[in-house]
């Protein structure tokens, strides 16, 4: 865990319409628990290993999969998604990532698996005792996901897989990988399945590891002749792509929570730092400049955190009336991850020029922000994908 936060960050905004009673004492619990913890990150992976075991110590991980498998609640719930990563991140980015990991690694399972593969691998990501992992993109397949060239040939006894992964959160150090693969090469989109594939399978190279400037566990995942049995098929035949986005578009609007807890540490620092930094024999937050700066990322974090807030809503209320997720619901969480992503990386590069010099020094924690930001406007839909799923959704509806 780095440094403390110089304030406790304010609750202010769970009094929002958005949030029941459950929400606003799931984040109020949270907070003190976060806040107590005291981790090593200097090894990214030795952490990561650790944070999912505290959070699964702790309960937090029981957020990540239905009651069914031993969750916290029926359903996977978007805001309480939203107010986990944004407080721990605040807190934290690597055990945001690590508990965000748990839920998109074992998301498909959630929404496809059969009983025995829910039973076999839930109940463990809830109580942190298994690591999981989402494989989708490839060296030549990000956003063109129908770029996949992994292959999946069937076998008398079950599938043979053939291919690269790369980028690879939790890869080297996942139990188990969520893994999708061609079985039609000529089907596009429409000829992508999913397979659950143990770590320990024969044939499955997890040990390139890919190092980045915000140390976390990275991976590009190598798969020769990799067999696994018939029952590691993860939903529907050539229903890979469509089970692939439903798992992201749960997971969307977190990413943008995850940049708001960012954002809101940063302005914290700034604020505190204005308060005791002398200049000129006043405090810099005396400065006319200072305070419009701040002003600025107020406001900032304010209009990412009623998008993100928003677009969690309007998951949850899909759900809970049985209505299939829309075009809608996807533009939305779009809007909040784009903008979200997008105002934190503005929010801390100022919150790094209000500290001068110190703000580059390494160790200090808008320098680490810094480094830790990037990365959110890239993974799980790039900012300009992000625009082109909330431009088609505009002219749609012209």
């Amino acid at each position: 865990m780095n440094t403390p936060p110089p304030t406790p960050p304010s609750i202010a905004h769970l009094a929002l319409p958005f949030f029941d009673d459950a929400h606003r004492a799931l984040a109020q619990g949270l907070l003190p628990w976060a806040a107590a913890q005291d981790v090593d990150e200097s090894d990214d992976r030795a952490a990561c290993r650790d944070w999912v075991r505290r959070l699964g110590d702790g309960g937090w991980l029981r957020y990540c999969v239905p009651a069914a498998s031993g969750g916290a609640l029926e359903r996977l719930d978007s805001r309480a998604l939203v107010l986990l990563r944004e407080t721990l991140a605040y807190h934290s980015p690597l055990a945001d990532f690590a508990f965000a990991m748990q839920g998109l690694g074992s998301g498909a399972i959630t929404l496809a698996g059969s009983p025995e593969q829910q039973a076999a691998y839930l109940p463990a990501v809830a109580n942190g005792s298994k690591i999981a992992a989402f494989a989708l993109s490839e060296p030549n397949a990000g956003s063109d996901v129908g770029a996949m060239a992994m292959r999946a040939d069937a076998t008398p006894d079950g599938w043979k897989l053939d291919g690269t992964k790369t980028w690879i959160s939790n890869g080297g150090i996942a139990d188990f990988y969520c893994t999708f693969a061609k079985t039609d090469p000529t089907g596009g989109t429409r000829g992508i399945t999913a397979f659950i594939v143990d770590a320990t399978s024969q044939g499955l190279d997890t040990s390139g590891h890919i190092h980045v400037m915000a140390p976390h566990p990275l991976a590009t995942l190598k798969f020769n002749d990799c067999i696994v049995p018939r029952t590691a098929q993860l939903g529907d035949l050539h229903g890979g792509f469509k089970l692939a986005m439903r798992t992201l578009d749960i997971f969307r609007a977190s990413v943008a929570a995850a940049a708001l807890g960012m954002a809101r540490r940063a302005l914290a620092e700034a604020v505190a730092h204005a308060q005791r930094r002398q200049m000129f024999g006043h405090p810099l937050a005396d400065f006319q400049l200072t305070q419009a700066k701040l002003g600025d990322m107020a406001a900032l974090v304010d209009a990412a955190a009623l998008l993100t807030y928003r677009a969690a809503w309007m998951r949850d209320e899909s759900e809970r009336s049985g209505q299939r997720p829309s075009g809608d619901l996807t533009a939305a969480a779009a809007m909040a991850k784009m903008t979200a992503t997008e105002n934190a990386q503005r929010v801390i590069d100022m919150a790094l020029q209000l500290h001068g010099g110190m703000g580059v020094q390494v160790g200090t924690k808008v320098e680490s922000l810094y480094r830790d930001i990037r990365s959110l406007r890239i993974y799980e839909g790039a900012t300009e994908v992000q625009q082109l799923i909330i431009g088609k959704s505009v002219l749609k509806h012209a």
